[in-house]
């Protein structure tokens, strides 16, 4: 069995290193927003300079950021947009004080799967805006192929789940996600896989690594099992939402050093798409519309 991902002879890859950073989301109440993922997530809420909510584990940058417009448009899961993001929590424990902290909030969960590579718990935000929290399993046990890394949609046992919890909870309550806690993933929902693989794959350089799910492609750098899910399950051919509509703002990819920043630049300029200058990177937009961050870490 490979231990990476095919890739194509042609394909420029992106840097091994690169890694998911901030997303940033549109709310219609910052304050209910704030609540929910502090006290059913685990995140620490901060305010930052344009009025808006940092979201962060016990260390390191925002993991979410929430910027709240009481007259936007409702999220519509019919449009291009976010499908989810997904927390990565360093330990399975982790993972099981996340459903315990669910449970404690009152908050349902969507679906809880497990994927082979990982196990993962589903919910939704006080907007509808999607979220796993997740675990990895160690990549010695993920299995590849021709066909790329194996993953699957099984059920998860959240009873097994629950027996990690340790037998004494800290006296201080409930201390939030731990150090370590980051975007493990981005998934979106694009108009077009074609013109999707053609944007992520053929010019940032992500690595295809999964094809094996109908209407979904999986890409990732440094053979992780996927840094971006892309699906047209309620979107194919889909127009982008409303301007200022609830839902995703950005998302960055965030390179490890300039060098790497300026090869993937370098391929956008050539590939004649226009960049924004932002205060935090430099963003593009992929054929259906998402606003994508680019910056180097």
């Amino acid at each position: 069995m490979s231990s990476h991902p095919q890739t194509a002879a042609q394909h420029a890859a992106i840097d091994p290193a690169t890694e998911m950073g901030t997303v940033r989301l549109t709310v219609s109440d910052l304050a209910r927003s704030a609540a929910f993922y502090e006290r059913a997530v685990g995140l620490r809420a901060e305010e930052i300079a344009d009025g808006g909510i940092a979201l962060r584990a016990a260390d390191g940058p925002p993991l979410i950021e929430l910027h709240s417009d009481g007259s936007a448009p409702p999220l519509d899961r019919h449009r291009t947009g976010l499908f989810h993001l997904a927390v990565l929590l360093p330990s399975r424990v982790e993972l099981a004080l996340a459903l315990a902290r669910l449970a404690a909030a009152e908050w349902p969960l969507d679906g809880a799967s497990d994927h082979l590579v990982s196990e993962a718990l589903y919910l939704s935000d006080p907007d509808g805006n999607g979220i796993e929290i997740y675990r990895d399993r160690p990549r010695e046990d993920w299995r590849w192929s021709e066909d790329g890394v194996a993953m699957a949609t099984l059920p998860l046992d959240l009873r097994n789940l629950l027996a990690e919890l340790p037998p004494q909870r800290p006296h201080e309550g409930d201390l939030g996600v731990p150090a370590g806690t980051r975007i493990g993933h981005v998934h979106l929902q694009v108009a077009d896989l074609a013109d999707a693989e053609a944007f992520y794959s053929g010019v940032l350089g992500f690595d295809v690594v999964t094809r094996g799910y109908p209407g979904a492609l999986f890409v990732s750098a440094g053979g992780y099992h996927h840094h971006l899910g892309l699906n047209t399950w309620h979107s194919a051919g889909a127009p982008p939402p409303e301007p200022g509509a609830v839902g995703l703002r950005s998302f960055e990819v965030t390179l490890p050093h300039d060098d790497a920043l300026a090869a993937v630049l370098a391929r956008v300029r050539g590939a004649g798409l226009p960049l924004e200058t932002l205060a935090e990177g430099t963003g593009v937009r992929d054929p259906s519309g998402n606003l994508v961050v680019l910056r180097a870490g």
